[in-house]
């Protein structure tokens, strides 16, 4: 998203140091043009990593909220582009855990360190999910988490169905591997 400059800091393609630090002390205008310049840039990070074209703008969305919000707290105008990233990546992970949380089943809960080994459990999952290359991660999320037809997500992601079906073939058998331990074919 930036490059460092020779003077070590890193410079953003999409808005000047001058502009953020304008946002920083509070110019409504100066934040407006921030949030606006960031939104493509955080909404294409956001597509990478979120599950679906739904999430990632939800995602995206929040992000630049915070942004909005928090921008006066920034300390350095030269780390915007990373906390941004980073607050789309909490919130991608934030929407995928909440999806694998109400997939699973609600039941009964024996004690505290079941409830403990339950969400170490999905954590595991999710890392697995998260690992995956991001076309094998789309299919099985919207297909094994999200319940989608084959066709619905064939054609959200512009696949053939067998394309769609080689990916989701991959995709389960990778995070079967990493579940078990052992390497991926």
């Amino acid at each position: 998203m930036g490059v460092i400059t020779s003077t070590g800091r890193e410079a953003m393609g999409w808005v000047s140091e001058q502009l953020v630090e304008a946002a920083q002390g509070g110019d409504l205008e100066s934040i407006t043009a921030v949030v606006h310049g960031a939104h493509p840039h955080v909404r294409r990070f956001a597509d990478h990593l979120c599950a679906s074209p739904q999430d990632a703008e939800d995602a995206a969305q929040e992000a630049l909220l915070v942004l909005y919000r928090k921008i006066g707290t920034l300390r350095a105008s030269a780390a915007l582009a990373s906390w941004m990233f980073r607050i789309v990546r909490h919130e991608c992970l934030r929407r995928a855990r909440r999806l694998l949380e109400d997939a699973a089943d609600p039941g009964f809960a024996a004690s505290a360190e079941d409830e403990v080994l339950r969400r170490l459990e999905a954590e595991r999952v999710a890392e697995a999910i998260r690992a995956l290359p991001d076309v094998q991660r789309r299919v099985l999320v919207m297909r094994d988490v999200l319940g989608q037809p084959g066709r619905t997500v064939a054609a959200t992601l512009g696949l053939s169905t067998a394309a769609m079906k080689s990916h989701l073939h991959r995709a389960r058998t990778a995070v079967r591997a990493r579940l078990h331990g052992s390497p991926t074919l």
